[in-house]
């Protein structure tokens, strides 16, 4: 039996279709299920049942020998809201108690962690647990999840196998119910559909041109590859960057997807909002040798061929996506 919390949200769904065509149907859900905009998302897949999150851990004490694996991605991910006390609950308290129960009843865990917790960068982008307690965090969001990899590391006792995964910029299906947290493919998508034109943030750094902002984009279905992948090789334990390990610019991204919706790219440019500007990330890249010591080895899609089946085989055909 494999657990997966934020079983509905984006990349846990994306996850479920995964684990299905890798044959693995015995599958419980944990999240908030009465969000009704999340639904969607884990129709016609297979699973054994559902747990909601505030359920989950008297359901695991009564259920916890038939489990093989819990993979956390249960998580508060809005990088605008600035209320520390929700982050303390749904993101570092509620993982510690993941934790613990896995270290008390043998279970191994992979959890997500963020490209958050770089920071502006300032530290680079390396994976090396020698670097996470000077990382510094540009909202609380990413402090949550920087906060708990400093929790985790700081354990004496460990599940037998972990895995922390640095999420950078996660794009495809079933992202609909983020709202503004959706990626920027996804509203680039829209705003073509409605106005036939995109808008991108004009750089505010003269090194930079408008547009040339970079981010490391990965699709969602190489990140379920590798999580499918370090469920069944527990090779090391450890925390991980998931990323392509290329970096792309948003003139990049907003011309592949108008490649994909056979339209001639018109892109113009506004000023960041100056709520955000300060925090604004202006390159982000992951170093990706410590998942491949792991041994993994599967090529990641660039982002013209993401893009190319993010638009053509879901957000054409879809009310939701």
């Amino acid at each position: 039996m494999i657990v997966i919390t934020g079983a509905a949200g984006f990349i846990g769904s994306n996850l479920i279709t995964a684990l299905n065509k890798n044959k693995y149907k015995d599958i419980i859900l944990v999240d908030d299920f009465s969000k009704e905009n999340k639904r969607q998302n884990i129709q016609n897949k297979s699973f054994t049942g559902k747990v909601d999150r505030n359920d989950f851990f008297n359901w695991l004490n009564e259920n916890h020998r038939f489990v093989q694996i819990i993979i956390h991605l249960g998580a508060r991910t809005d990088t605008t809201e600035f209320d520390k006390s929700i982050f303390d609950k749904l993101n570092l308290n509620y993982s510690k108690k993941i934790w613990n129960a896995c270290n008390a009843y043998g279970l191994p865990l992979i959890y997500a962690s963020s490209a958050a917790t770089y920071g502006d960068g300032s530290l680079g982008y390396e994976d090396d647990h020698n670097i996470i307690d000077d990382l510094q965090p540009l909202n609380p969001y990413g402090e949550s999840k920087n906060d708990f990899d400093k929790w985790a590391l700081s354990q004496k006792e460990t599940p037998f196998f972990w895995a922390g995964l640095k999420f950078f910029n996660v794009y495809g299906p079933n992202e609909y119910h983020k709202e503004r947290m959706a990626s920027v493919i996804f509203h680039a998508f829209h705003q073509i559909q409605k106005t036939g034109k995109m808008k991108l943030f004009r750089s505010h750094k003269k090194e930079y041109g408008d547009g040339e902002q970079k981010r490391d984009f990965i699709y969602v279905k190489d990140v379920t590859d590798v999580i499918v992948f370090l469920m069944e090789n527990r090779t090391h334990s450890g925390i991980f960057n998931l990323g392509t390990g290329k970096a792309r610019t948003f003139n990049d991204l907003v011309k592949a997807t108008f490649d994909a919706m056979n339209m001639d790219a018109n892109i113009s440019y506004i000023d960041t909002p100056e709520d955000i500007r300060d925090k604004y990330q202006y390159f982000t890249e992951a170093t990706m040798a410590k998942l491949r010591k792991a041994g993994y080895t599967r090529e990641f899609q660039t982002l013209e061929t993401g893009i190319n089946d993010y638009v053509k085989n879901y957000l054409i055909h879809s009310k939701y996506n």
